[in-house]
């Protein structure tokens, strides 16, 4: 049986206006990659006339500002199969001017900051897996200040 973990971004996580934020990410290890299971990104915006976040789900090397520089360091959490020490790196809330590099989106899509929400599994045969020691964030650029929080699922790719 695989282990599961996941990852939140433990507080809501400020998006300034039309600037890019990587607010949520983990990186495997030297052993092994991140198999990305599923995601949640939920706002708090409360007008209805906002206008959409574009949320960018990117694959990412980490060649600067690993999880933990420039970032805040979130709990990786054991949600199914055996406790053991994970291996994984993971952070929030990246400042602006130092994102993690290099990021490569490979799906992107618009929601609406009026308290809009998603949560989604990837199909169990179509997960994104990444390299050794390589991973994934959620990237967010708001047209207007609003607050969001997510989490991401994953096992050992």
């Amino acid at each position: 049986m695989k282990t599961g973990y996941g990852i939140n971004s433990q507080g809501a996580v400020a998006l300034s206006a039309a600037t890019a934020r990587s607010i949520l990410g983990v990186k495997g290890n030297a052993a092994f990659g991140v198999d990305w299971l599923g995601y949640r990104i939920g706002f708090d915006g409360v007008t209805a006339s906002a206008v959409p976040v574009l949320v960018e789900l990117c694959y990412c090397t980490f060649a600067t500002n690993s999880p933990g520089t420039n970032s805040t360091s979130v709990t990786v959490d054991t949600l199914y199969g055996r406790a053991v020490a994970s291996g994984f790196t993971a952070a929030s809330s990246w400042t602006a001017a130092n994102e993690p590099t290099v990021v490569t989106p490979f799906d992107e899509f618009l929601l609406t900051p009026n308290g809009g929400l998603i949560v989604k599994d990837f199909p169990r045969d179509r997960t994104p897996d990444s390299a050794v020691a390589e991973g994934f964030v959620i990237r967010l650029t708001a047209p207007a200040i609003v607050n969001v929080r997510a989490s991401m699922f994953f096992e050992r790719g």
